[in-house]
């Protein structure tokens, strides 16, 4: 009697254990409609789908339960899941690039609208106000302007330098034209132009426009190449591809669920961040430079008002020019001596005309100043959407999570948790490559960082200096980036507290099981009991418990 009793409770154990693997006590197999349908609906054949669960050792991403996929079903989810991923973050990439490119083109055009105004000005009113001394010297004033849109496009000029060489070859022309009945050949010519900056015959406009001008323009350019900059940073990163072992992750995360038949369940939130943040792990190493970037744009605007102000400066170069032939007619006399005093007498020209009576002093109507407020509208409205996307890198694995991912609306017992439905209990991760040494759910090798995304923290870094320099009203080399550093700086592209650190830990798919049950499954979301609530004997010992329970009880059925 106590042998058959032991028998049949061996065969009662077999029977449940053989039930619990499968996953389901009332049915050895499932129904896969409802993965059919979602399956099909992304536009894949119907016909690599299992009318009913089948055994899942061909899984090589999803755990290996009964399953609804096929080896090819899961290479193609494998590859949309990862296409997907890859679309959103281009999709967050593309609206921030359109918000820097939008604040590029308003403060370039309202920049050029300034500079473009004072030329217009200048054309319009200095032929009646100087009559010949601005005609015949028309080209000129137009090379100046020229070279300084140039400047501020970002040529490789120094603006001291090319305002340093522009009023010598003016005093030269003009000179000779308010002294047409003397012979100045070339050589004079010349002394005259090296004493210009001791002569000082333009009085103190050169120097104040030099000074003025150097500030705002600057400023004004280091502005917008940084928008420029930032802009062109998120897209290279943008193109960065998804490693491996986020692609497996990414599956894992948003489609193993469909292939153990439970696709209704929602990933946990912390499950989700900690695979977004191992997969950006890079990118948000660029956070501290980029928000080093956007402090550095910010402050430099406080230098577009004032007196040295881009407002002020940019739009009134015409003044400066006027002011400037304008001391130089009243001290015609005192200079003429002079320049006699250094460079000797000159020749009197026989076929000249005599001396030309004082030319007409320039009365230059009010420049037409920019609409009002539109400066400083322009500022204020990119000073809070900078401000906005200070954080964009660190947080950009919680927005795609809350955003594309379509999660749990709580971590509870009925999220995804990459396993089976349940409490997700890892702690997430922390920020930046560093911080995934220990992530469950992404193989991160924090010793190889992506150079691609090195390189462009060494862009953010140099143009934050450029902006710094710029701040403190210094010229700045707007040499291509791309000679100034291609790599961490480090030479190795290797943190220099982490080289050498082996990386020691479980893969994600050796994650411990929970171990509680999974309450409260609908029939319709499937009965199937979870890995966590159901432990799993191996495969190959049911047929030997089946055998020790036979062997035991065949006494009693004989």
């Amino acid at each position: 009697m106590e042998l058959r009793a032991r028998g049949w409770w061996l065969l009662c154990a077999a029977a449940a254990l053989v039930a619990c693997a499968r996953g389901d006590p009332a049915s050895k197999s499932r129904s896969c409609g409802e993965v059919r349908q979602i399956y099909g609906a992304k536009g894949f054949s119907l016909s690599d789908v299992p009318q009913a669960e089948i055994s899942g050792e061909h899984l090589r991403i999803c755990p290996q339960g009964y399953t609804c996929c096929t080896s090819e079903m899961e290479e193609n989810l494998a590859n949309r899941s990862r296409a997907e991923l890859e679309t959103a973050l281009q999709d967050s990439s593309r609206v921030l690039q359109a918000m820097l490119a939008t604040q590029l083109r308003s403060f370039d055009d309202h920049f050029q609208h300034l500079l473009n105004d004072s030329e217009r000005t200048l054309q319009a009113t200095f032929p009646g106000a100087f009559g010949e001394l601005y005609t015949q010297n028309a080209r000129a004033f137009r090379d100046l302007y020229s070279e300084l849109r140039l400047y501020y496009r970002g040529a490789n000029l120094h603006l001291e330098e090319t305002l340093a060489e522009f009023w010598p070859r003016l005093l030269e022309r003009l000179f000779k034209q308010l002294h047409p009945q003397l012979l100045l050949p070339d050589d004079y010519l010349d002394c005259l132009g090296k004493q210009a900056e001791a002569l000082r015959p333009f009085g103190e406009a050169p120097r104040e426009l030099r000074l003025r001008a150097t500030r705002a323009f600057v400023a004004a350019r280091s502005f917008v190449q940084g928008l420029g900059v930032a802009s062109d940073v998120v897209r290279k990163v943008a193109q960065v591809p998804l490693g491996p072992e986020c692609s497996r992750a990414v599956m894992k995360l948003v489609y193993c669920a469909h292939c153990l038949g439970v696709p209704g369940a929602r990933p946990c939130p912390d499950y989700c961040r900690n695979v977004l943040k191992g997969c950006l792990a890079n990118q948000a190493d660029l956070d501290a430079e980029w928000r080093n970037l956007l402090d550095s744009m910010v402050l430099i605007t406080d230098k577009f008002w004032g007196t040295s102000g881009v407002e002020s400066v940019i739009g009134s170069v015409h003044t400066w020019l006027a002011e400037a032939i304008n001391a130089l007619q009243d001290n015609r006399d005192t200079l003429t001596a002079k320049v006699i005093q250094g460079c000797g007498n000159p020749k009197v020209n026989p076929q000249g005309p005599g001396p030309e009576e004082k030319r007409r002093r320039g009365k230059l109507a009010p420049r037409e100043r920019p609409p009002s407020g539109t400066l400083e509208k322009l500022v204020s409205e990119a000073k809070a959407q900078l401000r906005d996307v200070q954080d964009f890198w660190i947080s950009l694995p919680g927005t795609l999570c809350s955003e594309k991912m379509a999660l749990s609306t709580a971590s509870d017992d009925r999220c995804w948790n990459g396993m089976a439905r349940g409490r997700y209990l890892p702690e997430v991760m922390g920020d930046g490559l560093a911080n995934q040494i220990n992530n469950p759910e992404v193989e991160v090798d924090i010793t190889k960082p992506d150079m691609t995304i090195r390189q462009q923290i060494m862009q953010l870094k140099i143009m934050t200096n450029r902006l710094r320099s710029a701040y403190n009203g210094n010229d700045v080399d707007f040499q291509d980036a791309s000679d100034d550093g291609s790599g961490s700086g480090s030479g190795d592209g290797c943190l220099d507290d982490l080289c050498g650190r082996k990386v020691s830990r479980k893969s994600s798919s050796s994650r411990t099981p929970l171990t509680h049950a999974l309450p409260g499954l609908s029939e319709q979301e499937g009965q199937k009991t979870s890995a966590a609530s159901c432990p799993q004997p191996p495969t190959f010992l049911l047929p030997l418990l089946l055998f020790l329970a036979l062997t035991v009880a065949r006494p009693r059925w004989r």
